[in-house]
């Protein structure tokens, strides 16, 4: 009967150690929802726009991603290019039309805020993420 009870206790301690283990785990890595959320700023220099065209796709994007802001419109690129501190390109209407124009963006099936809203197609959102490259 001893022998039972030593038994019993030594699954407990290993029970309890693989348990142990398992807690102590979980503070070694970052959940998603801890990490800290790439700013806009840093966004525009990862993916190195070249020229108003292209930083206003990567702005899009970026509104898409990680704004959850889609559709977006005018005003809502506007808003982003100010928060990252860059200069606002003078006619952003038409450097939207230049990336619909290459098919990187879509205008959207309804407006926001009574104004034209736009998409990016997934040509344009594959476009940002291969580093603003275009496919072979």
């Amino acid at each position: 009967m001893p022998n039972n009870n030593l038994e019993e206790i030594r699954k407990t301690l290993e029970l309890h150690e693989r348990r142990l283990a398992a807690l102590e785990n979980l503070g070694k890595e970052k959940p998603d929802r801890l990490k800290k959320a790439v700013s806009i700023k840093e966004f525009i220099l990862e993916k190195k726009p070249d020229g108003d065209v292209e930083k206003t796709l990567v702005v899009g994007y970026y509104l898409e991603h990680y704004v959850n802001a889609s559709p977006f419109n005018a005003k809502d690129l506007e808003a982003l290019f100010r928060k990252a501190k860059e200069s606002v390109p003078k006619n952003i209407n038409d450097k939207v039309i230049k990336n619909v124009v290459r098919g990187f963006m879509m205008e959207a099936e309804t407006k926001k805020d009574k104004k034209k809203a736009w998409t990016l197609t997934s040509t344009g959102e594959r476009f940002v993420e291969s580093g603003l490259k275009e496919e072979e």
